[in-house]
Parts: structure tokens; C-alpha cells; sequence
């Protein structure tokens, strides 16, 4: 056994070596993937066949998701966290969310002793001065933290304990280096949307929580089938359609009228509990909002629930999103923009937002700075979106959140009694017709 010094310098060697391996590791998977993707671009090019090109490209997107997925669950940390954003039904190829989907539960866990240790250090405390009860089994494990359930000794009350993962923010901030370096490169070459900014919203903390019962909301069909409901019948639609309404609920209210909400939106965080009541874990990612990107925001959603091009084009000044359109109907591609982005319903026949489309919003509006604030907004969109997608309901956030964006800004002086009442008959005589209107007002 080597002696303490040479142990020591071992350990010092290896820990200057471990980043520049990791970082080796990683740009080698993602060049390999981008030129991949690169190669199938220049190849479809030459094929007139619009099937022959789609076979291509899908057999391009289950190569990419094995390498995408070696790469995540090889390296772990961060890149799990993306697997968990990217594995939704409208952001990413559909090989890629069938591949990545299963990373979600698959983050190695800290031993109890280590947890213990780190507790301890935290604290301030002995273990046994502040648990009278601690399983060492973690009720689950994600990218950056596990999780475990325990019962405090002052208050004989359950919680549960999150427990961030030893070295974990080291190699996160290198991680996060490395990506940001890969994406300013495809800002410049292929995306023309600021993903820059969105690699800097990352949070981290170890935290004490209230422990709450419910059933995980990826196992409700399960559940469901469980009760002896049909998971495909109207009564499991019925119950899809109330969760999945009063989770966009919760976050509608959250954001539009606190400014203040739940930044960590994936499955994994998210409990179905008694009358379909829905419960948020997890609060060691917050956001708060500024007032002007709140009421910039609720703007947005106005303009979005009612195809409004040049309320959504206000909206966008209003919040610092920057752009620079390329083609002749500006205002209708920023609101085609939007609609993508910031609602869950999705126009007919869309599922996924490709950047490499011809015909992407994204590169018919180049996004030139998008405000980093903006990104866990636009992650919740994308988890309720993909969750509407996942229970087969498709619907509007935005126009169920129209109510709470009024009040928020009428609160604010920027939306008179009178004109809430010019924008809702607006919208009745589009959507149902002058005499169905005059119904709904009766």
C-alpha cells in the first residue's frame, strides 16, 4: 500500500486528470453525434424521395440516441439532467425519447454513510440529534441528488431528505463549460435560437422537505389498471384530463400571478395524490420572476390564446427576447414561435420541433438572445406538453391560463375592465360564431 504522501500525490494526479478525461469523453461523443447528424443533412439532400428521406433521417436518430444515450449514462451528473429534459414526446426525435426515457431513474446512489457523513457536516449535528428515524435505502436517486425518507427527532413528523451527491459540483461545472462551449458553436453554425443562456440556469442545495404519499405520475396508468378502470376507457380519460388540468393550473398560477414557481419540472417530481389532486416534490430548483417578465410573460400568453401576431411581437420586446427574422411574415412566425414554445398544444400534425428542418420556426426567426430567466418557464411548457402528449390530451395552457393573465395584468394597470370584456366577445365570435356567442354571454 503506498505511503500517505504518495497516496496523496496519486489522489491529486487523478483528480486534475479526471477533468480533462471527462471533457475529452465528451467532445469526442458529441462531434461524433453532430457530424453524424451533419453527414444525413448532406445526404438527404441528394434524394428527392420524401420517404427515402424520412428512412434516413429516423435511421440517423436511433444512431444518435445509443450514442446520446452512452454519453449520458456513461458520464452521468449533468448529462442525465439533460436526458431528462430532452426525453419529451415534443422536443427530441422520437428514437431519442424512447432511448432516453429510461436514464430518468437510472442515477447511481450515494452509500448511507456517506450520506451520513455529509448530513453531519451540514447540520452541524449528530446524526442521532436529528433523526429518530432514517431509511438507508433512498426513496430515489436523480443526477445531481438522492433522496431518502426519514422522521425528525424534535417533531416526530416524516420528511424527506435530499442529499446532493459527493464531487457532484465539480464535475457539473465542468460539464456545464464544455456544453456551453459545444453550443455557442451550433449558435453559429446551425440553431438560431440562444441556447447559451439556458446552460446557465442550474441550481443545487441539500434540503429537508415534507413527506408526501401519492402515486408517481409515469406509474398512473399502472395504478389505474390497478383499480380495474380501463387505462383506455372514458373514465381514465376523465381522470388524465383533471390531473393534467390541475398540474398546468398549479403552474399557471405559480408563474403568471406569484412569479415565484417550481424550476425542477420533470415526471419524477410530480405526485398524483387523492381526487386527482396533484403534488409538486422537490423545491431545491426555484425561480422568481422579475414583474416586467411576469406581466411581459402573461402578455404573451394573451397573444398566444388568442392568435394574437402583434400582441405576441409586443410580448417579445416586452420580455428581451431578441430576433431577427428571415422571411416576409414576421409577426406570424414570432407567433408560430411562441406557439411552439410556450403552449401544449400543438399545431395538427406536429410532435417535435426539429432545428434542422428547412421549415422550422427556428430558422425562419433567429432567436439572438433569449433571457436565461425564460428557460425554466420554457421547460415547464415542455413537460406539460409532453405529459398531454404522453395521456393523448391535447389543449391549450394558454387559453386556460387566460383568466390569471388578465388578472395579473389588469392588478397591474395595464388591462381595463372593458377591454377584458372587447377581448373575450373577440374571442367567442371566432371560435363559436355570433349566435353561439350570444349563448355564452346569456
Amino acid at each position: 500500500m503506498p505511503s500517505p504522501s504518495i497516496q496523496e500525490f496519486q489522489e491529486r494526479i487523478a483528480t486534475r486528470i479526471t477533468p480533462w478525461n471527462r471533457s475529452f469523453q465528451f467532445w469526442v461523443r458529441a462531434v461524433d453525434i453532430y457530424t453524424g447528424y451533419k453527414i444525413c443533412q448532406l445526404r438527404t439532400g441528394f434524394v428527392k424521395d420524401e420517404e427515402k428521406r424520412e428512412a434516413m433521417w429516423e435511421r440517423q436518430h436511433e444512431l444518435a440516441a445509443e450514442k446520446m444515450y452512452s454519453l449520458c449514462s456513461e458520464l452521468g451528473g449533468l448529462f442525465l439532467k439533460g436526458a431528462q429534459i430532452l426525453g419529451k414526446p415534443d422536443l427530441a426525435p422520437a428514437a431519442w425519447v424512447r432511448r432516453l426515457v429510461t436514464l430518468c431513474d437510472k442515477a447511481p446512489a450515494t452509500s448511507i454513510e456517506v450520506v451520513q457523513q455529509i448530513l453531519e457536516e451540514e447540520l452541524g449535528k449528530g446524526f442521532g440529534e436529528v433523526f429518530e428515524r432514517f431509511d438507508a435505502d433512498p426513496v430515489g436517486s436523480a443526477s445531481i441528488a438522492q433522496v431518502h425518507r426519514a422522521r425528525l427527532k424534535c417533531t416526530k413528523t416524516d420528511v424527506a431528505v435530499k442529499v446532493q451527491h459527493p464531487g457532484v459540483h465539480h464535475l457539473m461545472m465542468i460539464d456545464i463549460q464544455n456544453v456551453q462551449a459545444f453550443v455557442l458553436f451550433l449558435q453559429k453554425t446551425d440553431i438560431k435560437f440562444d441556447l447559451f443562456s439556458i446552460t446557465k440556469e442550474i441550481e443545487k442545495q441539500v434540503l429537508i422537505m415534507e413527506f408526501i404519499h401519492g402515486t408517481p405520475i409515469m406509474n398512473l396508468g399502472h395504478e389505474i389498471a390497478k383499480r380495474g378502470i380501463d387505462p383506455g376507457g372514458k373514465i381514465a380519460a376523465m381522470a388524465k384530463q383533471k390531473i393534467l388540468k390541475n398540474l398546468a393550473l398549479a403552474y399557471g398560477q405559480m408563474i403568471l400571478k406569484d412569479g415565484f414557481f417550481h424550476a425542477d419540472p420533470h415526471p419524477g417530481n410530480i405526485l398524483v395524490c387523492k381526487d386527482s389532486e396533484v403534488a409538486l416534490l422537490d423545491y431545491g430548483q426555484v425561480k422568481q420572476l422579475s414583474d416586467n417578465l411576469r406581466l411581459g410573460y402573461a402578455n404573451l400568453v394573451l397573444a398566444i390564446a388568442d392568435k394574437d401576431s402583434s400582441r405576441a411581437a409586443q410580448s417579445y420586446k416586452e420580455l428581451g427576447i431578441e430576433t431577427l427574422s428571415t422571411c416576409a411574415n414576421g409577426q406570424e412566425e414570432l407567433l408560430t414561435l411562441a406557439l411552439r414554445m410556450f403552449d401544449t398544444k400543438l399545431p395538427p400534425g406536429v410532435t417535435v420541433m426539429s432545428p434542422f428542418s428547412e421549415d422550422s420556426s427556428l430558422n425562419k426567426v433567429a432567436v439572438q438572445n433569449f433571457p436565461e430567466e425564460l428557460f425554466c418557464i420554457l421547460r415547464t411548457m415542455q413537460l406539460l406538453r409532453g405529459l398531454s402528449v404522453g395521456l393523448g390530451i391535447n389543449y391549450s395552457c394558454a387559453e386556460q391560463w387566460r383568466p390569471i393573465a388578465e388578472e395579473a395584468l389588469y392588478r397591474a394597470g395595464r388591462l381595463k375592465v372593458e377591454d377584458m370584456k372587447a377581448r373575450r366577445r373577440g374571442f367567442f365570435r371566432r371560435t363559436f360564431g355570433r349566435k353561439e356567442y350570444e349563448y355564452q354571454r346569456i
